[in-house]
């Protein structure tokens, strides 16, 4: 056999060479892999076998896989794979990919099939900035939007006639919903962007002292003048800054410290797009470290593939999506995906910090942690992502991270967060509490990133005539809780806890603050870390035999009461947990 081999190599030159040597090492493998599995089942016709390569030759480690299954192969030294199929007469998809290529194949294979050839294209080196983003919206101009396969709900583009897959949500019906698609359009973003309330009213220009030795400086805002809260733009008013970077991140890739989010319009305004999310390659970060470099928030530390002129380039998390110019990328399904925006220093001042929180935790085990997929994207409510007759396939439900991703706005998940323990006792005159908070649920800091995010544990007890016990002892609420009527959400002097980081302007001396633009220093920060546990004790005098009621409520509140006030934000706050104690 050899010899013969030999000489029809001697009779061939160049490319039919070069052919000839591929389907040699594919004749090799496939009868060296038949010696090391099963012989009898090989001979049944239940395997398919044959090589991955590109233009350079074979490749090793490639993945070829029944497409939306588990069952798959990676190719071996020689670029060879040997896959088992369910049954012997039924056709599979197969597909095959590699890292650094897109992904191949998508049509049907006969099982017995030997010889198999799948020849892997080389994504594009580099990024390319001339790209135009793809929009969301069907309406909108242009094609591959991606309303059009990727929404079955609501947003489904033949809903309303209801036609096939008119019916659960997708993800483009889900991403509508969640905070990254109004990112650019956050009216809290936006009042705090431009020092205005949610009507338009703006506060005065911010006054400014000097200083021989330090130059010009900001002053409080004057007492005597209408204001409506702090703004980026009443501190700089001549500079755009980097909030965009984050918030508008597809205008802000090509100038991310000059991009003014208002003046942002078309696809760039639809906030954290789907085309944007996938066009991601990889996460720039400190080896030191492993966080961003505090220089390069949001944008600047992410790796991006836009295509050439006439490609296209889709990145995912999965490796069997073809036929296209789509690939498979791990970053993904990492944590690490994330950071770029949720951790950020200003004036060296660390201010949004979920990721680092989440690296510091031991949710970030890489055996047995959770990343922020797991929770944020959580799987298993479809079981496809595209609609069935765009070309969707059929997929285990486990498989499909959900585009939702819940946060700061969602009471379910804001539920699930802490888990809180209240125990009581009463003797004599002399009523105790006892309170426990443990961050047993999440994976970071509770509450996290926005400094203007805090908790308020209000504890409350009362006699059945309804007369209020008077405290003796423990800690009370602070007056940024809000001073004036309880019944309008003012809890300051009450007893209670609350959980912050507050930050206080370095030169005007304002605290707690969310000017977080201007030079601020920590002043304190006891936030709940992931596993940890808090606890608080609260004594009242009872001067009744009568059963005393006892109420413990844990509220979520997303800025301060006064900033709320000035910038007519109307978030209510959202009850995390509760818990009712009667004593008699």
């Amino acid at each position: 056999m050899m010899t013969v081999i030999r000489n029809k190599i001697a009779g061939l030159s160049g490319f039919r060479l070069i052919h000839f040597c591929f389907l040699l090492i594919i004749l090799y493998c496939h009868r060296d892999r038949a010696a090391f599995r099963n012989p009898a089942a090989s001979e049944s016709g239940l395997f398919i076998s044959g090589m991955v390569r590109d233009e350079y030759g074979p490749l090793t480690h490639a993945v070829v896989r029944i497409q939306t299954t588990a069952v798959c192969d990676t190719t071996d030294e020689s670029g060879c794979f040997r896959i088992e199929t369910p049954d012997d007469h039924t056709p599979v998809v197969l597909t095959a990919w590699a890292p650094g290529c897109f992904i191949a194949g998508g049509t049907e294979i006969v099982p017995g099939t030997d010889s198999l050839v799948f020849d892997l294209m080389r994504i594009p080196d580099g990024d390319h900035p001339g790209y135009g983003w793809i929009s969301a919206f069907s309406e909108a101009s242009g094609s591959g939007n991606c309303q059009v396969c990727h929404a079955g709900g609501a947003g489904s583009a033949n809903a309303m006639t209801g036609g096939p897959d008119s019916g659960g949500d997708l993800p483009f019906d889900e991403w509508i919903q969640d905070a990254h698609a109004q990112s650019s359009r956050n009216i809290r973003f936006l009042t705090m962007y431009t020092g205005t309330d949610v009507y338009g009213n703006t506060s005065p220009a911010t006054r400014f002292g000097y200083s021989r030795d330090y130059g010009s400086f900001p002053l409080p805002p004057d007492p005597c003048e209408p204001y409506f809260g702090p703004g980026y733009k009443l501190d700089f008013p001549s500079t755009a800054g980097n909030c965009s970077a984050c918030h508008v991140p597809a205008a802000a890739v090509d100038d991310p410290y000059g991009t003014d989010p208002l003046s942002v319009t078309g696809t760039a305004a639809e906030g954290i797009g789907c085309d944007f999310c996938h066009k991601v390659w990889d996460v720039r970060l400190d080896p030191a470290t492993g966080m961003p470099y505090d220089n390069m928030p949001g944008v600047l530390s992410f790796e991006f593939r836009r295509p050439p002129d006439g490609h296209q380039f889709f990145a995912g998390p999965y490796d069997d999506v073809a036929p296209g110019e789509d690939t498979y990328t791990p970053i993904q399904k990492r944590s690490e995906y994330c950071a770029p925006c949720h951790t950020a220093k200003f004036w060296d001042v660390r201010i949004y910090n979920s990721f680092g929180e989440w690296l510091e935790s031991p949710y970030s085990d890489s055996e047995t942690g959770r990343t922020c997929q797991d929770c944020h994207m959580p799987a298993g409510l479809n079981d496809h992502f595209a609609r069935i007759e765009s070309g969707g396939r059929i997929r285990d439900p486990a498989t499909i991270f959900s585009h939702r991703m819940p946060g700061a706005m969602d009471e379910d998940l804001l539920r699930h967060a802490v888990t809180m323990d209240v125990t009581a006792s009463r003797q004599d005159k002399s009523v105790t509490v006892n309170v426990e908070i443990t961050n047993d649920q999440t994976g970071h800091h509770v509450p996290t990133d926005s400094p203007l995010r805090h908790l308020i544990l209000l504890v409350t007890a009362v006699h059945a005539s309804g007369d209020t016990l008077d405290q003796t002892a423990g800690p009370v609420l602070p007056g940024w809780c809000g001073q004036g009527d309880p019944a309008d959400g003012n809890y300051a002097g009450l007893p209670g806890r609350a959980y912050a980081k507050i930050l206080e302007e370095f030169w005007t001396g304002i605290r707690p603050t969310g000017a977080y633009w201007n030079m601020t220093k920590l002043i304190s920060d006891n936030r709940i870390a992931a596993t940890d546990c808090d606890r608080s004790s609260y004594t009242f005098v009872s001067r009744s035999e009568q059963p005393v009621h006892i109420e413990v409520v844990l509220l979520f509140r997303r800025a301060y009461k006064q900033l709320s006030i000035w910038k007519s934000w109307e978030d209510p706050d959202i009850v995390m947990a509760e818990a009712t104690i009667v004593l008699d």
